[in-house]
């Protein structure tokens, strides 16, 4: 009966995936506007429903895009034009998100960087994506002053992460932290946020530029599938595809929802799920400028969201706070885990923490990269196996393939994890290698993102995540996953964290090294050391067992919270 089953689906459904959607929600249609636009028109209903909430400032739709069109228009009175990039260097602010849509009501292009880029880093972003214009933290610019003459860009807004708080709390701010920072004079170059935004509500001319879904809206960052930086260039149509399924895949969300924007807005997932997803379904967005793992709580007890999405590390900060006894979460409706991979381990703790604060949720697992336009597959419906990444959104494809003959292979085979979609980027900015490599075209002429990671799908069409391919260590001829590796010591007691890497053998080629931190209260202690050493050799292969261990108190992370597997390779390589 199974093998019927299974021949009756072939027949019935495109994909295998398909069974899990309705027929009329296994496609999306990608609207032909702009990215402000699209956001604008799902806006009319929810008009005078909070839109941003910042410290408990809350601001409504209707004033949201007031300020959007004050401020696009303050960026024509600056000489601002269609196509010229402007580059945003700021936390999770109403300023940062207000320039994000003005800019692209003018058909202008934003850059997003981190707020916390290294001199150098700044100038390399200014110059590779020759923006014109700065907007920018002014915790940033100490740093700023250093490199922007060797730039082409001509004026700098500057921004306080107190213009838009609570006066109490502003007043507090420009009394304690707000004091300490190097500010610029006002100058041709320099201008504050507040005499920028006047300069909009003078301005007369029409701004808006109608672009098309094919047109640049954003610039958002990452090391690619080779570690190299990239300016990754989506389009309007990438950033809205993922607003067209966001309906279909969180049915639940409606105007009463509120979304906990942790994430920052240079991140793909911050910016395409936590900001611009979660306004045209209609929800408030919470704007947390820093995290701070030890209140996290406060965050819940202030503001009650009802969605929450984040990295790993979000969630490990989650349950090592003990503050969160005894709190009801029950109005929680949506967890989101993405950016990184959430061993099982984890997502059961996270899993069983929310049921014992009465929230009736399990946690979505998703999947994807900046390449992609952000997630493209995720644990939603019935598609929740634990341990997956679960199944494509409407319209997107996934193939795994060989990575050598690029040829499909079959359920249940690891291979590289291949995605089509239609938020899949334009490409890397002026770099028509990398683009090709990355972006290729089957015989078919289908274009799809190699994603670099190694994975297997179930005949179902459910996704499983296995690696980085580049991660992948070959131990005597034996495949090796250090994420397999870091499965079997998470479920270790004692073991809060972990991360492991090759390091080279005279005659095995490779062989694995495991990084560890110990959980609070545990010490480094020989004993621990052999049971840590024992438990291992019991539950993995014996080419899979780390050769070396070191023990840690933490482990380096990327700027969004994932351990930085190359910074421990290159401290592993200095040491020798």
């Amino acid at each position: 009966m199974k093998l019927f089953d299974k021949m009756v689906n072939k027949m019935k459904y495109k994909h295998p995936w398909d069974k899990y959607y309705d027929k009329d929600k296994r496609e999306i249609e990608v609207p032909n506007v702009s990215v402000y636009e699209y956001m604008r028109d799902c806006s009319q209903n929810v008009l005078d429903k909070t839109t941003l909430n910042y410290f408990n400032k809350k601001m409504s739709r209707r004033t949201f895009l007031n300020e959007i069109n004050i401020c696009a228009k303050a960026l024509r009175s600056q000489g601002i034009r269609e196509g010229d990039v402007v580059t945003i260097c700021m936390p999770n602010t109403p300023e940062a998100v207000i320039a994000f849509y003005a800019i692209n009501e003018i058909g202008a292009i934003a850059n997003i960087i981190h707020p916390l880029s290294a001199e150098e880093e700044i100038k390399f972003s200014l110059n590779s994506t020759k923006s014109v214009m700065l907007i920018a933290i002014n915790l940033s610019y100490k740093k700023v002053k250093e490199i922007i003459e060797d730039t082409a860009v001509y004026k700098t807004i500057v921004v306080s992460a107190s213009d838009s708080m609570p006066t109490l709390l502003k007043f507090g701010y420009n009394l304690t932290a707000g004091r300490k920072i190097e500010k610029p004079k006002r100058s041709e170059s320099y201008m504050y946020w507040h005499d920028f935004m006047e300069k909009g509500k003078h301005y007369t001319n029409k701004v808006l530029v109608k672009t098309t879904k094919d047109q640049p809206a954003v610039i958002l960052h990452s090391g690619g599938t080779t570690g190299t930086p990239k300016n990754i260039v989506l389009t309007n149509g990438n950033i809205n595809a993922l607003a067209k399924q966001a309906p279909i895949l969180f049915p639940k969300i409606d105007s009463s929802d509120s979304m906990l924007a942790v994430l920052p807005m240079f991140h793909c997932f911050g910016l395409c799920v936590c900001v611009h997803d979660a306004l045209c379904l209609g929800a408030t967005v919470i704007l947390i400028p820093q995290f701070d793992a030890k209140r996290f709580d406060k965050l819940f007890t202030s503001y009650k969201p009802t969605i929450v999405a984040g990295v790993p590390t979000l969630y490990e900060a989650l349950l090592t706070n003990k503050h969160f006894d005894n709190m009801d979460l029950s109005y929680v409706k949506y967890v989101i885990s993405g950016g990184d991979s959430l061993v099982p381990e984890k997502n059961d703790a996270v899993n069983k923490f929310f049921r014992a604060h009465g929230a009736d949720l399990s946690i979505i697992q998703g999947y994807g990269m900046t390449e992609t336009g952000g997630p493209v597959c995720a644990q939603i419906l019935d598609a929740t196996v634990p341990g997956s990444i679960g199944i494509p959104f409407p319209s997107n494809e996934i193939k795994i393939v060989n990575p050598d003959t690029k040829e499909e292979v079959p359920y249940g085979e690891t291979g590289e994890i291949c995605v089509h979609s239609p938020a899949t980027m334009a490409g890397y900015l002026d770099n028509e290698v990398e683009t090709n490599e990355i972006l290729q075209m089957d015989k078919k002429g289908k274009i799809w993102v190699h994603t670099g990671d190694l994975g297997y799908m179930t005949e179902d069409g459910i996704v499983f995540y296995v690696s980085r391919l580049k991660r992948m260590l070959i131990v005597s001829g034996y495949n090796v996953y250090p994420s397999h590796i870091e499965n079997v010591l998470m479920k270790h007691p004692d073991v809060l964290n972990c991360g492991v890497i090759g390091i080279p053998h005279p005659y095995k080629v490779q062989v694995p090294k495991a990084y560890i931190v110990l959980k609070e209260g545990v010490k480094d202690r020989m004993k621990v050391r052999g049971d840590i050493k024992d438990y291992c050799k019991k539950n993995l292969a014996a080419y899979m067992v780390p050769k070396e261990f070191e023990f840690r108190e933490s482990l380096p992370k990327t700027l969004i919270g994932k351990v930085n597997y190359r910074e421990l390779e290159s401290e592993n390589k200095s040491t020798k």
